[in-house]
């Protein structure tokens, strides 16, 4: 069982599971935009805004697996990584997933009626668009750590480095 369970989890798996959230980040605003347009055409703002506010607590659960999966993997890739590099990259990461349950915070509300709701909503959207920001740095710094530090030597092993340049001697 174990043996099964390793073949279908990628190693690391932090690189794998950092990418929901990314996607996310880019394409919550665009929901909330189309949110508060549909709202202001008639939608029912349960209906309309429930779906960004569902994205939103995706994001928030997805951003937590991220830290989650880095913080498990943080041993292994620090021995490579210079700390400051490390720490930015885990400090970014913190501040978007804290900023991540706020706007979910003023989702939630959006999602009650009249002016409170409204208030809420437009609030929540301007939140996605400075998610979108945040998890830009984390991206930034996360992609840093790869392919200027080399953060991805860590898990590089000497067979499949020489199988690359065997391949190219045969050639």
């Amino acid at each position: 069982m174990d043996a099964l369970l390793s073949s279908l989890i990628p190693t690391p798996l932090h690189p794998a599971v950092v990418h929901l959230p990314m996607a996310l980040a880019v394409l919550i605003p665009f929901f909330a935009i189309g949110a508060m347009i549909f709202i202001a055409r008639g939608s029912r703002p349960v209906v309309a805004w429930g779906i960004t506010t569902a994205l939103v607590a995706t994001l928030a659960l997805s951003a937590w697996a991220s830290l989650e999966t880095g913080e498990d993997q943080e041993e292994k890739v620090e021995r490579i990584v210079p700390e400051a590099a490390f720490e930015a990259h885990e400090e970014a990461a913190d501040l978007f997933l804290t900023l991540t349950v706020v706007v979910l915070g003023i989702s939630l509300v959006g999602l009650a009626p009249r002016q409170i709701g409204t208030g809420a909503r437009l609030i929540a959207t301007v939140g996605t668009v400075v998610l979108l920001g945040a998890g830009w740095n984390v991206g930034h710094s996360g992609g840093a750590l790869v392919y200027t530090h080399g953060a991805a030597a860590a898990y590089a092993t000497p067979s499949a480095v020489g199988s690359d340049s065997s391949k190219k001697d045969e050639n």
